[in-house]
Parts: C-alpha cells; structure tokens; sequence
C-alpha cells in the first residue's frame, strides 16, 4: 500500500475513534452542562467534597423532664377546676418522668464564638402540658382527669460542643416545622465549619433527580442517597426514596447541578410515614437487672405509643421555605448579634 494512502487511512481512523469517544461520553454523560440537576450517579468522586460538608452536621439531642400528678376518679377532677386546685393535695402520686428525642443540625453560622444550626422544629416541639382523662369501661374518654404533667425543664444540646453543648431557640416555626438554634459560647476560639454551598430550589427537581442525604440515625453520623418522586406536588415539598431510620430528621438534603462539586442544599428531610402504636411495658427502675421470661411479672404495666417507621417514602421541606424562614428571623438574629455571614439570600 503507498505510504500516502496509509497515513490517509489512519487519518480517517483516528477521527471516527475520536467521534465515537465523543458518542460514547455524550450519551454517558448528557445532563452535565444542561443547567438542571443531575439525575445519574456522579461521574467523578464526590468525596472531598462531602467530607467538608460532614463537618457542618451535627447531632441534636433533646431531653426534657416532667412533673406528673395522678389522681383518683373519685377526685372528679376537670379541666374547669384546674386554675384553682392544690395539685400535691389532690394528687394520690407524683412522679417525674422524662421523654428524649434526637435528630440532626446543620451549623450555617460560626463567628466570634456565636454558632447557629439550622433543623426541624419537631424534634425540640414538646408540649409545656399534658392531660389524660379516665376512660369508661368500653374504653371512651370521660372528662375526668387522670393526670396532669408539667414541663419542669428543657434541654437542647449538641454533645461534641463546649459548656454541655446547651442551645438557645432562637426563632421557630412550627407550621414550617423549621427552628434555628444557637449560642454564644466563653470557650476560647470556639468556631465551627459551616455549610458553605449554595441553598438551592426545590422547584427545580425534576422526576429521579439524584440526592444525597446526612443525618444521624442511631446517633452515627451517616451518608446516604436517593432519588425525587413528586416534585412540586406540593408547594416546595418533595418526596425521596432513600431508606431512613430515626435521627434523620432534619438532615440536609443534596443535590448536584452540572456535576460536581456543584453541590446545593435542596431541602431538609421532614418526616417519614407511620402509624402509631400501643404495647405494655414493665416498670423498669434503674439498677434492676432484666426482667427473666420464665417468671410472671407482678408489677406495674405501663402503655408505650411508639411509631414504627415505613422506610422508603420521606418527605422533605423545600429550600425555598427555608430560605423564606431564614429570612424572616434574619433582623431579629441580627439584634441578638449573629451578623450576616454565609445564611441564604
């Protein structure tokens, strides 16, 4: 073959391997430049940039205690008489309980030892006062009051923070179910990661839009991922199939837009569905071994309400209401000293 019509051949080769590398990388990769989210796995590691984000996510634990007065039927107790009843007198026992509840928080706030977490209201939301009412023998309320508990206090914490780690509420919506914490701490140099990527639209997912999720289940500091399902169902709240189990609430939600390490917050993980429901438990007094199986228990039984979860379908509260929210206590955050740092526009 003439030397010019081999280099002619591989000329013409080396072009129709290039035009199909071109092929080949287009149809791998076609929603990379295309302004939308990413709706394929990342094409390049991600690591890097999630490890710096896992900085910014911490574990928020509530503990709140109450005082409980139980009284008999015979009382004929109702809430008409509470402004005006001796409680201790009334009362054939007090007891104190407590009740716990976990969940996740973002720091977007750090400067000059003042620090700010972002999370979802319902995992600090207890109630100040609790009623339960004398039910007749099939088992209806009456209004006759059994018990009456006061909230006596309240703690929210982060563990790995200095002073105990107690928080401030410094604005709350419950409607929203969104609640920005803080405090102004005396230790020496105490300023945390933020989060410092962009706050996305949650009205921009589209239909299996990839996410990647933090959150605190079990109280381990996890990552995990997911896909949309019904964006825009309602206004800026979509669902995700990505398996959660408690302690994922308020964990950021993530999206990637024309690849990364273009990462933006797109929401914050709301609830996951379930049904309530009732078992009896013994009384358990601390420093009493297990209770064996082959005794029959004599002693108190007391009612848990417990929801099991239904893994698989999690809403999530859009980073358009948080923004909305952020933005309405930003004055007021301000007079309290956290100036403007890296919160959303």
């Amino acid at each position: 073959m003439p030397r010019k019509m081999l280099l002619i051949l591989l000329i013409i080769t080396a072009l129709l391997f290039q035009s199909c590398s071109s092929m080949i990388y287009d149809s791998a990769y076609p929603a990379l430049k295309d302004g939308k989210y990413d709706s394929e796995f990342p094409y390049r590691s991600s690591s890097e940039q999630l490890e710096k984000i896992s900085n910014s996510i911490k574990l928020l634990n509530c503990i709140v205690f109450y005082k409980s007065y139980i009284f008999s039927e015979s009382t004929k107790l109702t809430k008409y008489d509470l402004d005006n009843v001796d409680y201790l007198n009334k009362a054939v026992t007090l007891i104190h309980y407590n009740r716990t509840a976990s969940g996740t928080a973002t720091i977007i706030y750090s400067l000059n030892n003042k620090v700010v977490l972002l999370s979802t209201a319902h995992i600090i939301d207890f109630p100040d006062t609790v009623i339960s009412y004398f039910q007749t023998p099939e088992g209806k309320p009456t209004n006759l009051i059994e018990s009456i508990s006061f909230k006596d206090k309240q703690s929210n914490y982060i563990p790995d923070f200095p002073e105990g780690g107690e928080l401030d509420i410094l604005a709350k919506d419950s409607s929203k179910d969104l609640v920005l914490l803080g405090k102004t701490y005396s230790s020496e140099s105490f300023n945390p990661p933020i989060f410092s990527y962009p706050f996305g639209r949650a009205d921009d997912l589209e239909w299996g839009s990839f996410i990647y999720v933090f959150g605190y289940p079990l109280n381990q500091k996890m990552l995990t991922k997911g896909i949309v399902s019904n964006p825009n169902r309602e206004r800026h709240t979509f669902y995700v199939d990505a398996v959660f189990n408690k302690g994922f609430s308020g964990g950021i939600v993530l999206a990637i837009r024309d690849g990364v390490p273009n990462f933006e917050l797109v929401g914050l993980i709301k609830s996951v569905p379930g049904e309530y429901e009732f078992a009896l438990r013994p009384e358990f007094k601390p420093g009493e071994t297990d209770y064996s199986p082959l005794i029959p228990y004599q002693g108190r039984v007391y009612v848990d309400k417990t929801q099991p979860m239904r893994l698989g379908v999690t809403r999530v509260i859009g980073a358009e209401t948080v923004v909305e929210f952020i933005n309405t206590y930003k004055s007021i955050l301000n007079l309290k000293g956290y100036e403007d740092q890296n919160t959303p526009k």
